[in-house]
């Protein structure tokens, strides 16, 4: 067995349990450089003239809606039922709806970790209850809506273990080998790649696509004065992916770590084209996050990597990230 193989095996085996363990009930998704960072409105895209009089920024009835990216997946405090939704208090449409000093009956947050966006429309069953299908939280009255839903539509998670997988068995083949060389410099494309332009995981986002524009109808009809955000996914990688060698080793080549990019950019990409169809605002999580990946330091990292720091869930955002991201779209509320 060559010497060089030993450490990024251990690393490789470790990301991929540390995977499989923590992330397999929800996805997170990124977009690196899709765009100038904060909101879209869909409106100006389309060259609709401008209002003469801006409108007041929208504050409750508030409903928060989506997946563990918006609930604060193993955020203290957890608070709400079912406790299975793995809801923060601390989470961002909690620090949102302080900010606008809503109280409790102007503020429901219904998101749920392992959320996709047929859990919207229908009950989700997790481990210790069922929440209730999300868009039920609308009403006429509701006046302020946040919606971060899709990856785990894409199956990004499970992408991302895929690729440690793959890597993994990369490696051995090597061993088997002699070799210390790769057998692919980007297995995990080799792995989703269709061969006719369009691979597996595009397919998936599409798909998320089209239910999402259908979600956004209905948030439409049970709330037609309410303004409606869709948010983004935070960056997970820098552009640069030798500045992950220190949390990830060479346990995943450059080349895959550039797959996984351009399918977060798909991802986002894909939110914010259905968000600007159905008239909402796109905020983007992805120029805002820029510097604040998994693979930055403690101090800074919004998004914790696939060993996170005590307590917290690997490839989720942490405290700070959902500190961050309300900024962001109190920004883009407030315009």
């Amino acid at each position: 067995m060559p010497r060089t193989a030993r450490p990024t095996i251990a690393l490789t085996v470790g990301l991929t349990a540390a995977l499989l363990a923590g992330c397999t009930d929800d996805a997170g998704s990124d977009s690196r450089n899709n765009g100038a960072a904060g909101a879209t409105p869909a409106r100006a895209q389309a060259g609709a003239p401008s209002s003469p009089t801006a409108a007041p920024p929208p504050t409750g009835p508030y409903v928060a809606l989506g997946d563990s990216y918006t609930a604060g997946m193993k955020i203290p405090p957890q608070v709400g039922e079912p406790g299975g939704c793995s809801r923060s208090g601390a989470n961002y449409p909690s620090l949102v709806a302080k900010a606008l000093s809503l109280g409790a009956g102007q503020f429901r947050d219904v998101s749920c970790s392992g959320a996709r966006t047929g859990d919207l429309t229908g009950p989700q069953k997790v481990a210790d209850g069922t929440n209730p299908a999300q868009l039920d939280a609308l009403t006429a009255d509701t006046r302020l809506v946040t919606l971060g839903i899709g990856g785990n539509d894409a199956g990004f998670m499970e992408v991302v273990t895929e690729c440690a997988k793959d890597n993994l068995v990369d490696i051995l083949k090597g061993v088997i080998t002699d070799s210390a060389e790769r057998i692919s410099d980007s297995p995990c494309r080799d792995h989703y790649a269709a061969g006719n332009g369009t691979d597996e995981v595009q397919r998936k986002v599409d798909a998320a696509g089209d239910r999402l524009g259908q979600v956004l109808q209905d948030v439409r009809k049970r709330s037609p004065k309410a303004k409606v955000y869709v948010i983004g996914y935070p960056g997970l990688f820098p552009a640069d992916p030798a500045s992950c060698l220190p949390v990830l080793g060479n346990a995943v080549p450059a080349a895959d770590l550039g797959f996984l990019v351009e399918k977060q950019q798909q991802l986002n990409g894909m939110l914010r084209k259905r968000a600007e169809a159905a008239g909402a605002v796109f905020v983007d999580l992805a120029g805002p996050s820029s510097g604040h990946d998994m693979c930055a330091g403690e101090d800074q990292r919004w998004v914790e990597p696939p060993l996170p720091a005590r307590g917290l869930a690997p490839i989720h955002p942490n405290a700070k990230g959902q500190e961050a991201v309300s900024g962001v779209v109190l920004k883009a509320i407030r315009g």
